[in-house]
Order: structure tokens, then C-alpha cells, then sequence
């Protein structure tokens, strides 16, 4: 009997041995149901960690927490097995492409599972990346794809289950890269600064119209990305590009940037400020798009042609990799050079070029659900037209670039944010006084409704003063002339759309901590504007030329306040202060 369980034992642990060895199956659910289903989050980290263990090429790591309480994974294909992020930096392109940050749309996570197991499994694609890094995160928005359902994207044609868009604390993460709400976020910066992609792709699929293309681009806007990358994204890297996917006769065309109107009509292109992921890795010289399937056209057809654009996007590094990493070390020099800075764009509708869009003909038919109408694209007639795309941005406000900011100390979220983005800066160690431009907000709108966790302030304009500022020990002095200028010119700049100003991070300077009782106030106005004719003059004039200002007993007592020592000087006052 002993016997017998020893060999039964031995048989056992054989058939154990030889199961360690096999290969493991590198199917993943998307070709198992013939495009008809994504895979899940856990089946996905599981999936690049099998790759992992049997390609030394790639490795996995774990970067951060998110806010689902899961690590964000990155994955990183390097041909030479050596992961060392400093020489990676330093002497090699790196493509970052990141996946599901929008869990609905999760043709990118599909994709990029084929092509990094199709890529390891052909020494000759190997060779070809031996100087361009691929850095993947397989599923950005962990909470929203943990969160699975089959119909909250009602327009899309599968796959059969898929994830929400917000995240594990309902955030929208592409409307967050510079807020940083979110753990997300600031795992997201951590894997940003830490492998400098000269590329970032993310992966979307969208509808705001029908039309015959399966697959659009969406480029981070050439003209605010500025200088000669902005001239080699628009100019280069674009076209050629598009030009590759029709030699594989895929169509493509500009992000489709239309609502409730027919694309013939005409569109711009989307303007990807610093929330956005593009926009924010712009602020760091990236060459950054999103790849937007058409949410109608079957997933399976999505996935493939999402595959397609990877693929090309890729080669294209490879055969530009010298030029890109060329003018991404001298963006900033280049930039600063200029003295000034723009830090809000508007269409210039004036400019334009023609597209031959491929489209289908669009009627207003009436509803059969309401009683009024709706709009109808009627896909047996198909067209090709001329449409007019406007992608040209210019500046409406620009700023002369100080060689540093100085911010008061008690900010520590914004010192957070700081560091997150490895913006270098030093702390005072003793008082001492700058001769500085100090800042109040003149005037600024609030959105009536709540986005994205904020009432967002717009139309925010700054009157500054140059004077000498005493600062105390343990302010932070920031200089702009580093690889983050553009981070800290887009942020600390009031006037800039997603400035931390804008996103909330000041509110405290907007409501008075100290006020006056009128019936006390009146005795002191009274005196003090005897001691002041010059304001007397200045009340007494505006009481004449102002009708509603004439009829308002309490807005006159307040404007002498405002004119008077007794008004707090922290009340609008920015504690940024910009040195020249």
C-alpha cells in the first residue's frame, strides 16, 4: 500500500512538474468569442504577468494606489531585459500608451494585449525596438472597469460587458491631470516623470455623428503645443501617419468634433486643454493623441483598427526616433526664449482646410418617441464632400514669462502637486524681501453647475502691482527655467484655463475674513475722507456719473472702505507673486 502511494506520488508530481512548463495560453476572450467580448480587469494584470514570466523583454511593476484601493500597473517591453528607467530616459524613446480610463471603451485594452504578445513573439519586431520602449497601463480607470455592466453605453456596438466611466469616487480621470483629485492621478504623474515618453497614446472610442470611418485621431492641439514640435506633430507626424493606415486601406480622419449637427456642416478640432491627458503631457513636450473608434461600428472591427494605428504609431518612432528626441531637449530652451507665453487660445475662424469627408446623408425626420423631431443618418446613402476642418488656434492672452514664482507657504496641496510633477523648487530659510509683481483677481465667472468634483471659476483677469515684498521663511520660490516651465506657467497663472486658481485651489482669498458695522464705519469714513480729499473727490464723482451706484447708500460706504487701510489686504490677493 505504501508502495503504490509512493508512485502514485511520483506520477502526481511529474505531471505537476511538466504543467509548470507548459506554455500558458496567450488567447485572451476577445479572439475566444470573435471580438465579441473585452476582457476583465483581473483577467487583464493576469494576462501581462503570464507574459512577464515567460518574456524576459517584459516586466510588470506596481506604481501606486488608485482610488478603487488597486495598484496601477505598469508594463514595460524593453528589448534589452535591462528596465533601467535612468538609461531609458536618458538614451531611448518612449511610447506610453495608456488604456481604460474610460472602462466603456475598452478597445484599447483588447488591442494592446495582441499587439505586446504579438510583438515579444517575433524576434524581428524585437530588433526593431531596440531603441524605443513600450510602456503600457493596461487599465488606468481600475474602479470603473471593476464596476462592469452591459448598458450604460447605450449608443455602442459591444462588446457585451464593459466598465463605467467614472471612476471608483465617480471622476471623469480625463478631466483631472491637473486638479489631481484622484490617487489615479497622482499614480499617473509617478509613471509619467518617471519614464519621460516622447509619446503618449490613449485609447477612446467616441459618437457625436455617423459617418463611415471607423477610427479618427485626435492630436493634441498643434498650435498650443507650440514651436517646432507643434510644427512636426500638424506638419510630420500626422500626415504620415494617415498616409500609412491608407496603404493598409484604413480611412482615418480628424476627431469628429460635431453635437447635434451633421458633420458637412463643418468642425473644428477639439482643443485638449491641461486636464486633459494629452493636454497635460503636452506640458512636458510630449507628442501626445488619443485614438477615438466610432462607437457604432462593431467592437471587433474597433479593436482591430485600433491595433492598426498602434502599430503604425510605433513604427513611425522608430524611423523618427533621432528627430523627436532632438527637439524635445531643446523645447524648453526654446520656448523660454520667446519671453512670452500664451495661456488661452481661440479659433481662428478664418482659417481652414478642406477634408473629402466620407459621411452619411442626415435628415431631421420626426420621432416616434416624442413629438418633436430627431436626427436620422440614412446609411444607404453614403457621400464623399467637401467639408471645412478649422484647426487653428491663436493666442487670446499672453503673459511675459517671470524667471520665478514665489507661492506663500500653507499651500501644501499645491506643493503636492509640485512634487508629484518633479517641479523643482527651494524653501526660504530665512525672511527676506524680493522686488515682485503682487497679484488680485479683478474679476472672475463661476460655472452654476458642479464639474468634476469643483465649481470651476472661467474669464478670470489679474491686476498685478510691482513693489518690494517682504517674505518670511519658509515660502516657496519656484524658477521657471526647468523641464516643468510649462506646468508651472499653466498653473500658477491665474488667467490660464486650468489654472489652480480656476480649479478652486484659492477660494479662501475670495470671501472676506473682516468686515465693518456701518453705524461705526460712517464716523470713521467720515474723518477719514477729510483727511483724504483726493477719494473724496473720487466718491463724489462716481456718485455723479453712476446711476445705480448714486442710489446705493451702502455700496458708497463700501467704496471709501475698499479706498481705506481698514480693508484686508488678503481679500483677492493671490499668494502667488512673480519675480522678474
Amino acid at each position: 500500500m505504501a508502495k503504490n502511494f509512493s508512485i502514485l506520488f511520483l506520477i502526481c508530481s511529474f505531471f505537476a512538474i511538466n504543467a509548470q512548463n507548459l506554455e500558458p495560453d496567450f488567447i485572451i476572450p476577445f479572439e475566444k468569442t470573435n471580438g465579441t467580448e473585452t476582457s476583465t480587469y483581473f483577467e487583464t494584470i493576469d494576462y501581462y504577468k503570464s507574459l512577464a514570466k515567460k518574456y524576459p523583454e517584459i516586466s510588470i511593476f506596481e506604481m501606486g494606489i488608485t482610488d478603487s484601493g488597486f495598484p496601477l500597473h505598469l508594463v514595460i517591453f524593453d528589448s534589452s531585459k535591462k528596465f533601467d528607467f535612468k538609461e531609458i530616459r536618458e538614451s531611448k524613446n518612449v511610447i506610453l500608451i495608456n488604456n481604460g480610463i474610460h472602462p466603456g471603451e475598452p478597445d484599447g485594452i483588447d488591442a494592446t494585449m495582441l499587439l505586446l504578445r504579438d510583438i515579444v513573439q517575433n524576434p524581428n519586431q524585437i530588433k526593431q525596438l531596440e531603441n524605443t520602449i513600450l510602456a503600457i497601463i493596461p487599465i488606468y480607470n481600475i474602479g470603473g472597469s471593476l464596476n462592469r455592466n452591459s448598458t450604460s453605453r447605450v449608443n455602442q456596438n459591444g462588446p457585451a460587458a464593459y466598465g463605467f466611466r467614472g471612476n471608483a469616487r465617480n471622476y471623469d480621470l480625463n478631466r483631472d491631470f491637473i486638479k489631481a483629485d484622484t490617487k489615479n492621478a497622482k499614480a499617473f504623474a509617478q509613471i509619467f516623470h518617471l519614464i519621460n515618453p516622447a509619446i503618449f497614446i490613449e485609447n477612446h472610442v467616441s459618437n457625436g455623428a455617423d459617418y463611415q470611418y471607423g477610427i479618427t485621431h485626435l492630436f493634441t492641439q498643434h498650435n498650443k503645443l507650440g514651436g517646432e514640435l507643434g510644427v512636426f506633430i500638424e506638419n510630420e507626424m500626422r500626415p504620415q501617419i494617415e498616409e500609412s493606415l491608407l496603404k493598409k486601406d484604413i480611412s482615418i480622419t480628424p476627431y469628429v468634433n460635431v453635437w447635434g449637427k451633421t458633420p458637412e456642416e463643418g468642425f473644428s478640432q477639439y482643443f485638449d486643454s491641461p486636464r486633459y491627458s494629452s493636454g497635460y503631457t503636452t506640458l512636458f513636450n510630449t507628442l501626445g493623441f488619443m485614438i477615438e473608434t466610432h462607437m457604432l461600428k462593431p467592437y471587433k472591427q474597433r479593436v482591430e483598427l485600433t491595433y492598426s494605428l498602434l502599430e503604425i504609431a510605433i513604427d513611425f518612432t522608430i524611423k523618427n526616433g533621432t528627430q523627436i528626441k532632438e527637439l524635445r531637449k531643446h523645447a524648453v530652451a526654446k520656448i523660454l526664449a520667446k519671453k512670452t507665453y500664451p495661456i488661452a487660445f481661440e479659433l481662428d475662424e478664418n482659417t481652414f482646410s478642406i477634408l473629402q469627408f466620407k459621411g452619411y446623408e442626415g435628415t431631421l425626420i420626426n420621432s416616434k418617441v416624442t413629438n418633436g423631431k430627431r436626427l436620422f443618418y440614412d446609411r444607404t446613402k453614403p457621400y464623399i464632400k467637401p467639408v471645412k476642418y478649422y484647426n487653428e488656434f491663436i493666442p487670446s492672452k499672453e503673459i511675459t514669462i517671470p524667471k520665478a514664482y514665489i507661492l506663500k507657504q500653507g499651500y501644501w496641496n499645491i506643493l503636492e502637486r509640485l512634487r508629484d510633477n518633479t517641479i523643482e523648487f527651494t524653501i526660504l530659510k530665512k525672511d527676506s524681501s524680493f522686488s515682485a509683481e503682487e497679484q488680485h483677481i479683478k474679476d472672475y465667472k463661476t460655472r452654476t453647475e458642479a464639474y468634476e468634483g469643483h465649481y470651476q471659476h472661467y474669464n478670470t483677469t489679474v491686476i498685478s502691482s510691482k513693489k518690494t515684498i517682504a517674505f518670511n521663511k519658509g515660502d516657496i520660490y519656484i524658477p521657471v527655467n526647468q523641464n516643468g516651465a510649462r506646468y508651472i506657467l499653466e498653473t500658477l497663472e491665474a488667467e490660464a484655463i486650468d489654472s489652480f486658481f480656476n480649479w478652486n485651489f484659492f477660494d479662501a482669498i475670495l470671501q472676506q475674513k473682516e468686515g465693518y458695522s456701518a453705524y461705526v464705519f460712517e464716523d470713521i469714513a467720515e474723518a477719514f475722507l477729510k483727511e483724504n480729499p483726493t477719494l473724496k473727490d473720487s466718491l463724489d464723482l462716481k456718485i455723479e456719473t453712476d446711476t445705480s451706484f448714486a442710489k446705493n447708500p451702502r455700496a458708497q460706504l463700501d467704496f471709501v472702505y475698499k479706498n481705506s487701510p481698514y480693508y484686508e489686504a488678503a481679500h483677492l490677493k493671490l499668494p502667488i507673486y512673480k519675480v522678474y
